[in-house]
């Protein structure tokens, strides 16, 4: 669809869910003077505009002359403001629904009534509801943007691992995933969130992909802040989707490659270990530690599939416990589960917990769980764990609602 038939569309398709929700609007304020109710019209249809206007701009103006954190939250202001005319056209129209066939069951009862008398008011309560349950995502989603973006929640496990030997009783291991630096917004509370992990003293970090959105250049004013995650024992890491520069067009393939190699020095600029499909082994108090790193691997959609398992595990046959780094959870039950028994602790992100959900104890829930059976937290089968992290940026949606960006923190014991 070429961009004047989709702003056409848009355009034409907003207008009239955005009029027809004005008349919640219009019952409520039936009993306001004329005056008030014209500065309220005034006030609700120039949100129209600026949704028009964001729309126009974006696709014919010059969008990245508004800088990409002006854009970001052009297009939250548009989605906000769209999804809450949209509830409110809801209860308009189930109104209009009960209004209906009241009037039926009025016109069976006396079909002679007079047209005056077959008009029903719409309702206030209904209009007065709608209004509220709009509210709600304007409230929560900006919230989520201001407080939940950054609001940075360390969540310390303790993993029973069977067999472990005494030297790695205790090691503590600091997980980040999902930092996107393109997206952020907010230097201080990023700055922050490192710090936090710092903090914690961990023996062991990694780092389990989307370091970017698309390209190695987000990078550029974040290089200093995350080389300050890092431990004893060393930081290890694997790309993600996003690292690869799927997502964008590139003049030649030349500059694709090129895009990658620059990520891969930026990890090691950093001081990090970007595992491509091999491992490395950590010896700590006599013990061996295996760590394996694969490429991205994803058995859901249409994500890549650049992970090579058997090419990265090959060799490794002296490590006491294996932990293994890869980006997408669906490669736990895809091929983790069915073909290596000795990976003891599967560590993914991806799935950011959408962002948006309910996530307290006893009880989590997000609308990404109807497509990815793990997508945040511990899980279990038999004796292989694969722990979700809920990701330290955001992509998309500025922010967080309910599903709290996390640095994580492992404790090894003994089952």
């Amino acid at each position: 669809m070429n961009r004047v038939l989709f702003v056409t569309i848009f355009s034409i398709v907003f207008l009239l869910i955005d009029y027809y929700a004005f008349q919640a609007i219009k019952t409520i304020t039936s009993n306001q003077s004329e005056g008030i109710q014209k500065v309220i019209k005034t006030i609700y249809f120039s949100f129209t505009s600026l949704v028009i206007i964001s729309i126009v701009v974006y696709n014919f103006g010059n969008p990245d002359g508004l800088g990409k954190h002006a854009r970001t939250m052009l297009m939250s202001f548009v989605f906000i403001n769209v999804l809450a005319k949209l509830f409110l056209g809801l209860f308009v129209f189930i109104d209009d629904i009960q209004r209906f066939f009241r009037w039926i069951v009025m016109k069976l009862a006396n079909p002679r009534l007079e047209a005056a008398e077959e008009g029903i008011s719409r309702s206030k309560f209904l209009a007065t509801t709608g209004l509220v349950v709009a509210a709600a995502p304007i409230v929560s989603l900006s919230w989520g943007i201001v407080s939940g973006a950054h609001d940075y929640r360390v969540r310390r496990i303790k993993l029973p691992v069977k067999n472990l030997p005494k030297g790695l009783e205790g090691l503590r291991i600091g997980q980040l995933s999902d930092i996107h630096s393109g997206s952020f917004w907010n230097k201080t509370a990023v700055k922050g969130g490192v710090q936090m992990f710092a903090d914690e003293k961990v023996d062991l970090a990694f780092f389990t992909g989307d370091l970017v959105n698309n390209k190695a250049t987000e990078m550029q004013e974040w290089g200093s802040i995350f080389s300050k995650v890092n431990a004893p024992l060393g930081v290890y890491s694997v790309f993600g989707n996003h690292d690869y520069g799927d997502y964008v067009q590139w003049e030649t393939p030349a500059q694709k490659q090129k895009n990658l190699a620059d990520l891969a020095t930026i990890h090691k600029n950093m001081g990090w270990n970007l595992l491509m499909n091999e491992h490395k082994v950590i010896e700590v108090d006599g013990e061996k530690l295996g760590v394996i790193g694969v490429e991205n691997w994803g058995a859901k959609a249409r994500f890549p599939k650049y992970g090579r398992l058997d090419q990265a595990m090959r060799g490794l046959n002296e490590s006491s416990v294996n932990l293994l780094l890869s980006h997408d959870p669906s490669h736990w039950q895809a091929e983790v589960l069915l073909k290596h028994k000795n990976i003891d602790l599967t560590l993914s992100g991806h799935t950011h917990g959408m962002q948006f959900g309910v996530d307290i104890p006893g009880f989590k829930w997000s609308p990404v769980q109807y497509v990815y059976d793990e997508w945040a937290g511990l899980y279990q089968s038999g004796e292989q764990y694969l722990y979700v992290n809920r990701g330290f940026g955001y992509l998309g949606y500025p922010g967080r609602v309910g599903i709290l960006p996390e640095i994580s923190v492992i404790t090894l014991e003994r089952a």
